[in-house]
């Protein structure tokens, strides 16, 4: 295959003729005229070779590199010739006429690709400028109509106002404009879905429909993040009961866990997905509501018992490992079969109130038992060595 640079002529002239200093400020029309000429022939001397190119060669691999150099080549200029027309020096008819020409004849190549080796294409190539500011008018457009769609109540209209405006807020940043085919084909389908959406906000368990929406299009905005977040902690902080703001918590935990997320697409490739980053919210939440009712549940026990606790206490004995190992080990014998009896929970309300830790006098069986479910790893490690510990001290009878 004879390895020539098919855009050398459009190259040269843009970078070579324009984009160095020593182009002149007039041009005539009979210079126009033979440039126009030129441009429509090297356009079609490109059309050609692409085609015996994609002919001579055979693997798909190669087809597919070919044809995204060519993309990547083609945006490169068209950006080239939208930076070079905007100076000022440029600034006349002529010039501007022949930018003009310039643009249209790379975009008709552009399209040319992309529509006939679209097969080829990746989603991840990057659009070019033109194709991107008509994109982004139009897209803008839509969102600023959306954000002014007539809702229930005013705070209705805040919220989807919001979204709307973290969506507007990337197309209004000038340095912003390497979008992807993937980041528009992102934007095309949210704003679908938004304008499908009749009742946006129509809370159910503090999770509205435009909320469960948003998190199936994975709209992994930072900011739209942390106030999902906050609304469900201010939703659940409404529940003095802890058992009751568990119970919520779960179930809300529940309905996100049947959401089919798509992590395809997304708004920010930058940002972790938003239901990934819902997972770790929800598993922290959860932690900390256990927690706290294990402690009130501890306390309560303590206060419950009164002066014959007080006896138990003097009585108890003293275990090096912590409530959590303790846990461990006394579930294990329970599904180990070692001890018998009629239940998990009749175990640990037999033992545990009878044991003490260094730094716990009095343990609570019922917190004993359920952190036994969720322990770490390095509780599980110790609870090992013990055990060892044991097995060898066995061994020297």
């Amino acid at each position: 295959m004879n390895k020539m640079y098919p855009l050398e002529w459009f190259d040269s002239l843009i970078i070579n003729s324009f984009d160095a200093d020593n182009s002149s400020v007039k041009v005539s029309e009979y210079e126009l005229e033979n440039l126009n000429k030129t441009i429509v022939s090297e356009s079609k001397k490109i059309k050609i070779h692409i085609k015996y190119s994609f002919f001579e060669l055979k693997s798909k691999r190669q087809i597919r590199l070919l044809i995204r150099k060519y993309h990547s080549s083609l945006v490169f200029l068209i950006d080239r010739v939208v930076e070079i027309r905007k100076r000022e020096k440029f600034n006349t008819p002529e010039f501007l006429r022949i930018f003009d020409m310039i643009v249209n004849s790379l975009e008709d190549l552009l399209s040319f690709v992309e529509i006939r080796y679209s097969s080829f294409m990746s989603l991840d190539q990057r659009v070019s400028y033109s194709y991107f500011s008509v994109w982004k008018k139009e897209t803008l457009t839509i969102l600023k109509h959306l954000g002014k769609k007539e809702q229930n109540s005013a705070d209705h209209d805040q919220e989807l106002q919001f979204i709307t405006d973290l969506l507007a807020a990337p197309l209004h940043n000038s340095r912003n404009t390497k979008f992807t085919y993937r980041q528009i084909l992102y934007y095309r389908e949210i704003i679908t879905e938004l304008q499908k959406i009749k009742h946006p906000v129509s809370e159910t368990e503090c999770i509205s429909d435009l909320d469960l929406m948003l998190i199936r299009m994975n709209f992994n905005s930072r900011e739209y993040a942390e106030k999902l977040a906050a609304k469900i902690g201010c939703y659940l902080e409404g529940f003095e009961n802890l058992s009751e703001r568990l119970e919520k918590l779960l179930y809300i935990c529940s309905r996100l866990s049947k959401i089919n997320a798509s992590l395809k697409l997304t708004f920010n490739p930058s940002q972790q997905n938003l239901i990934l980053f819902l997972e770790y919210w929800f598993s922290s939440e959860l932690r900390y509501v256990e927690k706290k009712a294990a402690i009130e549940m501890q306390q309560q026990t303590a206060n419950y018992a009164g002066s014959e606790f007080v006896e138990k206490a003097d009585s108890k004995l003293e275990c090096m490992l912590s409530g959590d190992q303790i846990g461990l080990i006394l579930r294990a014998t329970d599904e180990a079969r070692i001890i018998k009896a009629k239940s998990m929970n009749y175990i640990f309300k037999s033992i545990v109130p009878y044991l003490s830790t260094p730094v716990k006098r009095n343990l609570s069986y019922q917190s004993v038992r359920s952190n036994s479910y969720n322990a770490e790893e390095r509780d599980k490690e110790i609870a090992i060595e013990s055990l060892e510990k044991i097995i060898r001290k066995i061994k020297t009878y």
